[in-house]
C-alpha cells in the first residue's frame, strides 16, 4: 500500500541553524525512519509544490536523558532530511515568517 506524503514528512525542524540555511534554499524536516530519498523528494514536491535539487538524510540517535529523580532513559531515535531546492523553484512559505 502506498503511503501518503504526510506519513513520510512528519514535521519541520525550526532551529537557529536551520533558519540560517533558509537563505540558501535549504529546509530541514523530520521524516519517517524507513523513508528513502526518493520517497522524501516526491513527498516534499507534492506537499509544497516546489522542485527539489538535492536531499541529505541523517539518522539521529536518541540521547540519554534523566527524568527527575528516576533513572535515565533514551529519547527516541529519528531521521532528519535536509532538502535543497532548485534556484528557479519558489520558496516554502511555511518558513517565511520565521526568519
Amino acid at each position: 500500500m502506498a503511503r501518503l506524503a504526510y506519513d513520510i514528512i512528519l514535521k519541520p525542524i525550526i532551529t537557529e541553524q536551520s533558519m540560517e540555511a533558509v537563505d540558501i534554499s535549504k529546509y530541514a524536516f523530520e521524516v519517517a525512519r524507513d523513508a528513502n530519498k526518493i520517497e522524501i523528494k516526491k513527498a516534499i514536491e507534492e506537499i509544497f509544490d516546489v522542485k527539489v535539487q538535492k536531499i541529505t538524510t541523517l539518522n539521529m540517535k536518541g540521547k540519554i536523558k534523566r527524568n527527575g529523580r528516576y533513572p535515565e532513559g533514551p529519547r527516541k531515535a529519528w531521521k532528519k532530511a535536509v532538502v535543497r531546492l532548485t534556484p528557479e523553484s519558489k520558496t516554502i512559505e511555511f518558513f517565511e515568517g520565521m526568519v
